[in-house]
């Protein structure tokens, strides 16, 4: 800081933390601070209003520099670079390459070939595929849930065709057999096997050290509900569950280290997600070392403090491919998930991540488009050349807030990956039954913060798009959770969820009811006080909106019989009555009286009269405080929608 700067600050006296605190106090008049305030994360985590210079004593990784162990501030000090990845259905070899190089002339530089059959894959296959592909310009991955081994011997004898540089070869195979069996509920070919078959895979492609040869997907637990902590502490309990077992058959933890790659998912906590990438790579770095990783570099190797104490710290780095998640996607007003992706990427890419791939905002509900995927591709396009992100390395150091996350999240997973080493590690924990229901317990509650409205989710369960109808048939988006156990699933297995689901359905069932018989009508009886009338008739037609419902809103009436026929004469399924609370008591009963039970009778609120009125035989009332999943069920229900 130079003598202006220095002289400038002088003339701002600090502020102690007790002073903020008393003034904050004074403020709140009486309000309890930590209800005010304080946010506690579905993790666990307090946070606080706000963050001071003296949060960060005590937090020995705050004085690394990018690329020094522990990695929390990125595994290079050149920047902040990553990858841009886009996915490939292969559906037919020739056309997937056809795509390939299509994308690769407009901007990506990481292409992902995803294999949704278990057909082998040949040399020829190969040279179809990966025709015109420079292996060792861009990253090539491959993505399938088995003949992983069958795929490795033909990659190798391609590479060797076409004398790629073992060097520079850049590529992964994301093989995963403990992925399978929390997805499949049980390994391909035995538990044994799979780690064998593990083994061998890593001892035949040790010519070419660019290749990641085994998956970490953590984006399973994203998407199946978990929360960060858990997906952060479930990944890296999988991750050393492979240190372990490879290392038990003789492999040096210097040669399975680098060779693992994390795929995490991403979802919408903005500054969460960020400090997660963080928190993870600093957590791994220290795991990988306890394994006691020899040097794997290359003789020629240039790395500064490669070695500590015969400890290769180079193989503690973390390899992190980020996806956008799919938890909080929708179908309903799906441009919105435009927004999300795009805040997700920057999670991403300011946390450190080494590639990334952006999800079309289509890709939930259909093939994508060829302008969706364009629109994937230019977010990430954004963010190098226009945001800059790439520039910087570890653009979220200094930052009070974040550095203290990165610390809270690594303890809080930290302490759920002591509970799986205690219970015999990754597999053992899963077979117990553990993991399941941790992720279980918060998907459930998850979906209950969403059904209530604590989480919003824009275009579903809150201010929806009034106009959008589905006439496709998505009955299998939309109910079905996207279970992939085998019917002879030796356990239980999680369950990729969708967050708006619920909701969704529930919305659906009013688009195929209207197409059949028509949309149902909630009309608003605004009466009395203008001010709340209004609000609450605001608030009633987002409510009903939300179901897919017609809604009638009305500037007021002058009394309550002018309110009714106007309801009537509009064929209304539901009548809301929205006034104030102090007015309830004489225009609910009355309106209840001249409906005579023709339509389904709302009040809008929770007034003071609420059980006077219950007595009058008024039974449906809606407030903010209302169940809304289960209460637009209800609605549902009584209007014979199924």
């Amino acid at each position: 800081m130079n003598e202006k700067d220095m002289r400038l600050f002088s003339e701002f006296p600090p502020v102690s933390t007790e002073a903020w605190e008393a003034q904050i106090t004074t403020d709140l008049k009486g309000k309890d601070y930590d209800k005010t305030l304080v946010w506690r994360t579905n993790e666990g985590i307090n946070v606080r209003p706000y963050y001071r210079d003296e949060n960060l004593h005590g937090l020995g990784f705050v004085e690394s520099l990018p690329g020094q162990f522990p990695f929390v501030r990125g595994n290079s000090k050149a920047g902040n670079n990553w990858l841009v990845r886009q996915d490939i259905d292969v559906t037919s070899f020739a056309g997937a390459n056809l795509k390939a190089l299509d994308i690769l002339s407009k901007g990506v530089n990481a292409v992902g070939f995803v294999f949704k059959n278990c057909s082998e894959i040949s040399v020829d296959d190969l040279k179809q595929l990966l025709r015109g592909i420079c292996l060792e310009k861009t990253e090539v991955n491959f993505v399938m849930t088995c003949k992983n081994k069958p795929l490795v011997t033909s990659l190798l004898a391609f590479l060797k065709d076409q004398k790629a540089n073992p060097d520079e070869v850049k590529a992964s195979i994301n093989f995963d057999p403990i992925g399978v069996f929390t997805l499949k509920g049980k390994f391909c070919s035995g538990e044994t096997d799979a780690f064998v078959r593990t083994r061998e895979v890593l001892e035949m492609a040790t010519e070419y050290p660019g290749i990641r040869l085994i998956g970490v997907n953590g984006k399973n637990f994203c998407n199946a509900g978990a929360s960060i902590v858990q997906e952060l502490g479930f990944s890296l309990a999988v991750g050393a569950e492979y240190l372990t077992r490879l290392t038990d058959q003789g492999l040096n933890a210097g040669i399975v280290a680098p060779r693992i790659r994390f795929n995490f998912g991403i979802g919408g906590n903005y500054f969460m997600e960020l400090a997660k990438i963080r928190a993870a790579r600093m957590l791994w770095a220290n795991i990988v070392r306890a394994y006691k990783p020899e040097c794997s570099c290359s003789p020629d190797c240039k790395c500064e403090d490669c070695c500590d104490d015969g400890v290769c710290l180079c193989a503690c780095k973390m390899n992190i491919h980020s996806e956008t998640s799919i938890w909080n996607k929708t179908i309903y007003d799906p441009y919105v998930n435009l927004l999300r992706t795009e805040t997700e990427a920057m999670s991403a890419t300011l946390g450190g991540t080494d590639s990334l791939t952006i999800l079309p905002f289509d890709v939930i509900y259909e093939q994508p488009t060829e302008i969706a995927e364009r629109i994937a591709r230019n977010q990430q396009a954004i963010l190098k050349e226009e945001a800059h992100f790439d520039k910087i390395a570890d653009p979220a150091a200094g930052s009070y807030y974040i550095e203290t996350l990165t610390a809270s999240i690594a303890e809080q997973a930290w302490k759920l990956f002591l509970e799986i080493q205690e219970k015999g590690g990754f597999i053992a924990a899963f077979r117990e039954g553990y993991v399941q229901t941790q992720i279980s317990g918060m998907a459930e509650k998850r979906k209950k913060a969403i059904a209530t409205r604590r989480d919003n989710q824009l275009g579903v369960n809150q201010f929806p798009n009034y106009s959008e109808q589905i006439s496709e048939d998505l009955k299998s988006q939309l109910f079905e959770a996207f279970d992939q156990a085998d019917k002879d699933a030796e356990v239980e297995t999680i369950k990729l969820f969708r967050g708006a689901q619920q909701f969704e359905a529930l919305r659906y069932a009013t688009d195929c009811f209207a197409r059949e018989k028509r949309r149902p009508k909630a009309f608003m009886l605004t009466i009395g006080n203008l001010v709340f009338s209004k609000a609450r008739a605001q608030f009633a037609c987002n409510f009903f909106a939300v179901a897919g419902y017609e809604v009638v809103d009305n500037n007021g009436f002058g009394s309550v019989k002018e309110g009714v026929d106007a309801a009537l004469e509009a064929k209304a399924d539901i009548v809301v009555i929205c006034s104030s609370d102090e007015e309830y008591g004489g225009f609910a009963p009355e309106a209840f009286e001249l409906l005579n039970g023709k339509t389904i009778f709302v009040v809008a609120g929770a007034p003071a009269c609420q059980e006077e009125l219950k007595a009058a035989g008024i039974e449906n009332f809606i407030s903010v405080k209302t169940n809304l999943l289960e209460s637009l069920t209800g609605f549902n229900n009584k209007l014979g929608i199924k």
